[in-house]
């Protein structure tokens, strides 16, 4: 099966490391015009040569709108959206007596602000050109408790299945599909790298015994998982969650 998206311009977010990066990458080796988004301006020089960069903070409506604004300014036209921002914002698991409320807040922008408003800014686009693909990035933490053990975390990522749900709902009518993709734990930037050093030789070994493949995912594992939902052979496909994780006993 060949997945082909050639004349199409995809926005990646969370683009500058990790998932994002490798998102962006298989989009634009499936000949998709793609434009990365991230806060880190330094970390999307490594992505000139594959995408337009753009720089803006997603958590706020205003910041991504005109983050969103900007690539159609470029490009002319938005035909696809994948949301991979997020993550834990350099927090650890605590106990919920420890949690402030900038704490609480920080991931929540991150992982669902972000998402919203850049979909409220590029949905209009596809909606009126009958075609649209937007692919959030949630996790299994998002389907169960989370291994972060960070109640923001899971709670945030439960919000984003929730969220996608409803736009699929929304969109589906005007032709645009609405999926998410909830990776496993993958060692994808340097915070997960940390996270699973804080674990030990012991817990690391159950969490590999736990996955079906024995093996950690990859962060091309997802970004196949994404290109595929973003291609016309998912055109049938909307409102699922794709967990993407190498099973789980």
């Amino acid at each position: 099966m060949q997945l082909s998206l050639d004349n199409h311009v995809f926005v990646v977010t969370g683009a500058a490391q990790g998932i994002g990066a490798a998102i962006a990458a298989s989009l634009a080796e499936a000949g998709a015009t793609v434009a990365a988004i991230d806060i880190d301006a330094d970390g999307l020089t490594r992505l000139q040569d594959l995408a337009t960069t753009h720089t803006g903070n997603l958590g706020t409506r205003d910041g991504a709108h005109a983050a969103i604004a900007a690539v159609e300014a470029r490009h002319g036209r938005i035909d696809g959206l994948v949301t991979a921002a997020g993550g834990v914002r350099g927090q650890a698991g605590r106990p919920i007596e420890e949690i402030s409320e900038d704490d609480w807040r920080a991931i929540f922008a991150a992982n669902v602000d972000a998402a919203m408003w850049c979909a409220q800014a590029a949905a209009p686009g596809m909606k009126a050109r009958g075609w649209g693909r937007i692919v959030t990035i949630s996790s299994g933490a998002g389907l169960r408790p989370s291994l972060t053990g960070i109640q923001a975390y899971a709670a945030a990522k439960h919000a984003l299945v929730g969220l996608t749900r409803q736009l699929a709902l929304e969109f589906g009518p005007h032709g645009v599909t609405v999926n998410s993709v909830a990776p496993g734990f993958i060692l994808s930037n340097p915070a997960t790298e940390r996270q699973w050093e804080a674990f030990g030789e012991t817990r690391q070994k159950q969490i590999v015994q736990g996955i079906h493949m024995r093996r950690l995912g990859r962060s091309e594992d997802i970004a196949d998982a994404v290109t595929f939902l973003a291609s016309d052979r998912a055109s049938w496909i909307t409102g699922q969650i794709l967990s993407v994780d190498g099973g789980h006993a």
